[in-house]
């Protein structure tokens, strides 16, 4: 196996053009999974922690540019004001040691479905950020997930970063898991409560990451946008039962099908809770 290390971006892209087969490595959480499982053996990896490109984070006309190669623990202490979703999220994953390796970047990469920052991504509206020494393109974050652990990039491009609106509202993750850390999700959720406007997406449910497209149309139009009172019990249920709708999961050893729906029915009635207290009183709550 050979191991290529670039310095600079416009390297790793040349590198990534001449061996498309190269895997990426940022944090290797989950590719370093795979090789000591030896479910995969690839000719090739291309490590991508000496770019330096990629460690970057910006704002600028109210939107957050984050490097593919930020890892969780900066996410957490420097983008919980700007994108509180993402931080929270960012906080469910793996122990601190993985926390201060991996990567949204490699998150996405890894397409899982389970993966955690999916669900933020997608009600956020995210753009990916993907570059190839043919130039550099922009994909929604609902056209990036096209299978099972599999992403829209082509063999010579590179995810370099993921574009955010910052301060984009009050906004919630939550996570389901068989225990308190160290777990991968046995569903998540994630809402976003923006302008009159309402991203709510699911994790672990479905073959790939997805919005929940009724539950957002619903509640945008539902919510007394200009009101400073508790939303109902019968909105909040509804919310959640449209999310659960949204749904495809199966039956594995982390969780069954009928469990993920009620789990995720829960879930959007706590963020929705949440997000609303922190529209109507300009409090955040559980971030």
């Amino acid at each position: 196996m050979e191991f290529l290390r670039p310095t600079t971006l416009a390297e790793a892209l040349a590198l990534k053009a001449e061996r498309p087969d190269a895997v990426p490595i940022a944090g290797g959480t989950d590719v370093m999974v795979e090789l000591n499982f030896d479910h995969r053996r690839p000719d090739a990896l291309l490590d991508l922690t000496t770019v330096p490109e990629l460690t970057e984070w910006s704002t600028s006309d109210g939107t957050v540019r984050l490097g593919a190669g930020v890892p969780y623990s900066r996410v957490i202490a420097e983008l919980g004001e700007s994108v509180p979703a993402l931080a929270m999220a960012s906080r469910t994953v793996g122990s601190p040691q993985i926390r201060n390796r991996g990567t949204v970047g490699g998150n996405l990469g890894a397409a899982s479905p389970a993966g955690d920052t999916h669900p933020v991504l997608l009600a956020l509206d995210a753009r990916v950020e993907a570059a190839s020494v043919r130039g550099t393109r922009i994909l929604r974050a609902e056209e990036f997930y096209v299978g099972v652990k599999r992403h829209a990039l082509d063999p010579d491009e590179l995810i370099t970063a993921v574009h955010l609106p910052a301060h984009a509202g009050p906004q919630q993750f939550a996570k389901v898991g068989t225990r308190n850390a160290m777990v991968i999700a046995v569903c998540s959720f994630a809402l976003c409560l923006r302008g009159g406007a309402v991203g709510a997406a699911i994790g672990s449910a479905a073959p790939t990451p997805r919005r929940a497209r009724a539950a957002e149309e619903f509640l945008a139009a539902e919510l007394p946008w200009t009101s400073t009172q508790a939303l109902p019990d019968s909105l909040k249920r509804r919310f959640g039962e449209l999310v659960a709708e949204a749904t495809s999961p199966i039956d594995d050893v982390r969780g069954s099908a009928a469990y993920r729906k009620h789990a995720l029915s829960v879930l959007a009635r706590r963020t929705l809770t949440w997000a609303w207290d922190e529209h109507r009183t300009g409090e955040r709550a559980c971030a």
